[in-house]
């Protein structure tokens, strides 16, 4: 072959490569932990603009919830991403299912600061009594160890009066916690909001919310009578001790029928090749639905990775329906339900 011909053949192939159809992008694995870097920027580019509700829902209000985790669990299959609202209940959630990651969403901001609250108080407490104390700014009683039940946790708290200078010192460590050890950028506004939620605990000690307190959610059982909150047991808590200290539990301020919030982590999951597990809803469907707003949320969540097993976890009122004052939890299939939106 002359020397003309080979350097045609070369050019050829080189403007092959050079024009030819571009390669979709590598896909990525969920990680195995977030920098803090990561961690919030997922929150700043999925989050929406602080939204409003009627109260703060420094607690759940709904005392039977973990009576359908024994039917979750039945459905779920292990790994892929919990998806919520609200605060602490999704952690009972969580640490029955055992989720690679979870994101909670939530209208307001306020809800954002909880869960970065419990966020710093889970990386900064050895196990569930050194948790409990931070929480409600209570020293700990002598005798609790890793074999203590939740109940008697509960039990010897309830005797220790909260302690203000104990209060400032958890708060402060609360704050470095967060804007120094982490670096995470939160405003005057937003550590006055912190102070304020954290304040509750303190001031008013179980009774956050006056029914039910925070001993009778904890202590509480599924239909079986097994308890299954997450500090009914040291592996639980030390489960979600792990989670967030790797950054895991992602915390998003959004409209479920917004236009960003459930679409944007849609898409970071779809890229990392992960499915949802569960998404915790509460009763928000029933605002959605008195907005007018259910179908934009049903066009939302259809664009989340779903598979069969992928499980609505609803709360609806029991007012009315045979089962007395309070919450009912239901299942539903999501997967299902998308394709009505579709």
């Amino acid at each position: 072959m002359t020397r003309r011909l080979v350097f045609a053949a070369s050019l050829a192939l080189t403007l092959g490569v050079l024009f030819a159809a571009p390669r979709p992008a590598a896909r990525e694995d969920l990680p195995s932990r977030l920098t803090d870097r990561e961690l919030w920027r997922l929150m700043a580019d999925t989050s929406e603009t602080d939204g409003y509700f009627r109260s703060d829902n420094l607690t759940s209000n709904e005392l039977l919830f973990q009576r359908v985790i024994p039917d979750l669990l039945g459905r779920s299959k292990p790994g892929g991403v919990y998806l919520g609202v609200g605060p602490e209940q999704n952690f009972t959630y969580m640490a029955a299912l055992r989720p690679a990651m979870a994101i909670i969403f939530d209208i307001r901001r306020g809800n954002m600061l909880v869960q970065l609250m419990y966020k710093a108080i889970f990386e900064l407490a050895k196990d569930r009594a050194d948790f409990v104390s931070m929480l409600f700014s209570r020293p700990r009683p002598q005798g609790l160890s890793s074999v203590s039940t939740v109940a008697g946790i509960f039990s010897a708290f309830a005797a220790v009066e909260g302690d203000e200078a104990l209060y400032k010192r958890n708060l402060e460590a609360i704050d470095a916690r967060l804007t120094k050890a982490h670096g995470f950028p939160l405003s005057s506004k937003d550590l006055a909001g912190l102070d304020y939620a954290y304040h509750a605990f303190f001031l008013r000690g179980y009774s956050v919310r006056y029914s039910p307190t925070y001993a009778e959610l904890m202590t509480a059982t599924d239909n079986d009578g097994i308890q299954r909150s997450y500090l009914a047991s040291e592996a639980s808590f030390g489960f979600l001790k792990d989670l967030e200290s790797k950054n895991l539990v992602v915390p998003i301020i959004g409209d479920f029928a917004g236009p960003k919030a459930i679409r944007g982590v849609a898409a970071y999951l779809k890229a990392r090749q992960t499915r949802v597990t569960a998404f915790y809803l509460s009763n928000v469907e029933q605002y959605l639905y008195q907005d007018g707003k259910w179908n934009a949320f049903c066009r939302n969540f259809s664009t989340l990775p779903l598979d069969r097993s992928s499980t609505f976890i609803r709360s609806m009122s029991g007012r009315g329906i045979g089962f007395g004052v309070g919450f009912v939890s239901s299942l539903g299939a999501m997967a299902s339900e998308a394709k009505e939106c579709q």
